[in-house]
């Protein structure tokens, strides 16, 4: 069984998952845009272009998002996409790129349970925790 986390955006998600595929490495195997589908009858015409759905591969999960239709968004809450990396450094360099431009809610550092974790909030919304165990 794999468990993978599905996100949705306010009109944001081919920016963010650019954005993700950049901080996180892995690479963008899907990205739908409602135009050409036939969800499309579904939206409001400028919303056509936005994403149906999208897929980031990473080494051992896939993240998937979409854009919410438009009057249907809320604030993700209650979560966090949890990132468990191997290599001290390489959780630094992870924390401070999703940071960019978000808002750090707990600063990447040692603790009792591991040799870095920090808790961010990204520049889309999305609550993000990085671990190095």
């Amino acid at each position: 069984m794999k468990l993978n986390p599905y996100l949705y955006f306010n009109g944001q998600c081919e920016e963010a998952f650019k954005f993700y595929e950049k901080c996180l490495g892995g690479k963008i195997t899907a990205m739908t845009q409602h135009e050409g589908t036939p969800a499309a009858k579904h939206v409001p015409e400028e919303w056509r272009k936005k994403i149906l759905h999208a897929c980031l591969d990473l080494d051992e999960f896939s993240l998937m998002a979409s854009d919410t239709p438009p009057n249907h968004f809320q604030q993700p809450q209650g979560f966090s996409v949890t990132l468990n990396v191997s290599d001290p450094a390489k959780a630094d360099t992870v924390f401070k790129a999703l940071s960019e431009d978000g808002k750090v809610t707990m600063p990447i550092d040692k603790t009792f349970w591991a040799k870095r974790f920090g808790m961010l909030v990204d520049k889309y919304g999305i609550p993000w925790m990085v671990n190095c165990a």
